[in-house]
């Protein structure tokens, strides 16, 4: 008999979920199998255990076998909504673009809209690229890595299933192959930094982070924390590596940091910045609230009002984004992560020497350098930090 494992199985039988959402589900435990374990007694009689538990992704299946989903997952329409912009929305998400080739596309991705759809999510940037940054291409723009709903910067994606494979195995091999030994390789094919806006300062104004994270589970598999640990041997756990700098201090009590992570683990810079510098970033609520607490955004209150009245009352931004708040001065900011700069080999070349049978390693094409302006909340904290 032909086993199938429970994501397998989720996917074929409930094909309007997407392939994030269900993987999140595992990750967050809330998928539970039924077990049928049919046994023969001498009597002929067969048992039957009926109690769900939890079930990882990768585990087989057996005949009988029962899986149950959390009933959020009803909120998702069963038929596939197509996704409409007016004319001020489309333009809006042209503008995002800082690069575009024949099999690569680069976006500024503003804070507070998710890259993925989800439970929940009504726009999501992938589903937003899939109709509106095709450029005439069949294909539609495919992700490579992921950033947080709430940072914001280089995003990049792949014009085409092969190019998304060969970005995305660049993105894979970054994270699996940092290691002590590849810290001092200048010549590294993908380079990212980070700005972010810290409150507190570090010890030492440059260094590098290497520590393992793990995730914990909480409310009982309702939502996931990053955490660093220590006993690696007892606990299953990532490495995470980033580099850090200081750019700039204030007196105010905030620091600017230049981040480089050198592998890619979920909220490894929120993790890093609040768990092992000491530092929480701005607006990080969710691994640095007791900072923020304690900071009660009492610093700059005369200029609170100045800074909203640029807003005219009444203007509707696209998507619903606030993007003309969350700055220091105000109550509740948002979060001041934002990727800045990325460097990564020219894939379309690499394509192209692999068309014409000459071989070219990645390491040897000319790289593709990346810059993306601060958002309007960063920019604002910038300014005000240096007045």
């Amino acid at each position: 008999m032909t086993t199938t494992t429970a994501l397998k199985w989720i996917l074929r039988c409930c094909p309007q979920l997407p392939r994030s959402l269900v993987q999140k589900l595992f990750r967050l435990r809330q998928v539970r199998r039924e077990s049928s374990n049919i046994a023969s007694s001498d009597l002929g009689v067969q048992s039957q255990e009926c109690r769900p538990r939890r079930v990882a992704a990768k585990d087989s299946l057996n005949f009988g076998d029962r899986i149950f989903l959390p009933t959020t997952v009803q909120e998702l329409p069963s038929e596939k909504v197509d996704c409409f912009c007016n004319e001020e929305e489309i333009k809006f998400l042209h503008s995002l673009v800082l690069y575009k080739d024949p099999v690569t596309i680069v976006v500024n991705k503003p804070p507070g809209i998710p890259v993925q759809g989800g439970i929940g999510i009504k726009r999501s940037l992938d589903e937003l690229a899939a109709t509106y940054l095709r450029f005439d291409y069949s294909e539609h723009p495919r992700l490579v890595h992921r950033l947080d709903r709430d940072s914001s910067g280089i995003l990049v994606m792949g014009r085409t299933q092969l190019s998304a494979t060969v970005l995305h195995s660049i993105f894979r091999e970054k994270t699996f192959g940092a290691s002590n030994k590849d810290l001092d390789n200048e010549k590294r094919i993908l380079q990212r930094r980070y700005w972010a806006l810290v409150i507190g300062s570090p010890r030492r104004p440059e260094g590098l982070i290497s520590v393992p994270l793990r995730k914990v589970v909480l409310d009982n598999g309702k939502s996931e924390r990053i955490t660093v640990i220590d006993n690696v041997q007892t606990m299953s756990s990532q490495h995470a590596v980033t580099e850090y700098r200081v750019i700039e201090s204030s007196s105010h009590g905030f620091t600017w940091l230049e981040l480089s992570p050198l592998t890619g683990r979920k909220h490894q810079l929120r993790v890093h910045c609040a768990e092992v510098l000491g530092t929480p970033i701005v607006g990080d609520f969710k691994y640095g609230w007791q900072a923020h607490r304690k900071w009660k955004n009492q610093l700059f209150p005369h200029l609170e009002r100045n800074l909203n009245e640029k807003l005219p009352n009444g203007k509707t931004l696209p998507f619903g984004l606030a993007l003309e708040n969350g700055n220091i001065s105000e109550k509740q900011p948002h979060l001041h992560l934002h990727c800045k700069e990325m460097v990564l080999p020219n894939i379309s070349l690499a394509l192209q020497h692999a068309q014409s049978s000459s071989s070219c390693g990645l390491t040897e094409l000319e790289s593709l350098k990346l810059v993306a302006p601060l958002p309007s909340h960063m920019q604002k904290s910038w300014d005000i930090l240096n007045s």
